[in-house]
């Protein structure tokens, strides 16, 4: 199938098309406003209008542009002791989930997840989170090839370094672009026509960025008392639909 001016992939049309940009451009906006949402609310969305077997791979490869985009803004703030046990961790997280043919019970995941950010923000974070960036990275990478949008476990390894503002948002980008870059590697080799999407991935890529720019402009007008309040409370939100969500899958 194709639009006016890029090709489509099947069951696609142009007004999910235009959804899917939308919110990539909204997603992108949240989360360099605020560290962290955008991710989530992007798999929310296309788990409603994408194709199961396309959801993961697609939402990977566009966060990865996402990501990359908003690494590039922020480069000069990023902790950059904090990537390397990370990414040793997230290659092994990755390569074991490419590798496992049992699928993990979605429901399970996302109540799991829920449940471990509410603490992490409730309560003080825990030392391993912290200390350990290497099991973060295993666990956290293998999560994303079953779950997509481990950013909410990410970004709380990334809140436990107690960074700037700036630093938070760019030092996130850089550890979800490693993350999501290693997944969509993986993706490819597992056989994943990521060529049927180029087009949709490409505009929202785009819109992707200039959400970000404009996200920019939040977080450079408000200080690191009122950032971290809104991380506080968008980590409890999106944790607690994860939580319902899960649940409704049970009940």
């Amino acid at each position: 199938m194709s639009g006016p001016w890029i090709p489509l992939p099947e069951g696609i049309d142009l007004l999910v098309t235009g959804s899917l940009v939308a919110t990539s451009f909204l997603g992108s906006f949240v989360t360099a406003a605020f560290g962290i949402g955008g991710g989530g609310l992007l798999m929310v969305v296309m788990a409603s209008l994408v194709p199961i077997s396309a959801l993961i791979p697609v939402h990977g490869l566009v966060q990865l542009g996402s990501n990359a985009g908003r690494l590039g803004m922020f480069l000069r703030w990023v902790a950059w002791p904090a990537l390397p046990a990370f990414a040793a961790g997230s290659l092994i997280g990755i390569a074991a989930g490419g590798v496992v043919v049992v699928e993990l019970p979605a429901a399970a995941v996302q109540i799991g997840i829920g449940c471990f950010v509410i603490w992490t923000v409730l309560a003080r974070p825990p030392r391993w989170l912290r200390d350990w960036a290497f099991v973060t990275g295993v666990v956290s990478s293998f999560l994303t090839m079953f779950f997509g949008a481990t950013g909410l476990f990410v970004a709380s390894y990334t809140k436990s370094l107690n960074l700037p503002r700036h630093g938070h948002v760019a030092t996130h980008a850089a550890l979800m672009t490693l993350q999501h870059a290693l997944k969509v590697v993986v993706f490819g080799i597992l056989g994943f026509a990521f060529s049927d999407w180029w087009g949709v991935i490409a505009l929202m890529i785009g819109a992707g960025a200039a959400g970000t720019w404009a996200g920019r402009g939040v977080l450079n007008r408000i200080g690191d008392r009122h950032f971290r309040i809104a991380l506080n409370a968008l980590l409890l939100l999106i944790s607690a639909r994860l939580i319902w969500i899960g649940l409704g899958a049970y009940f």
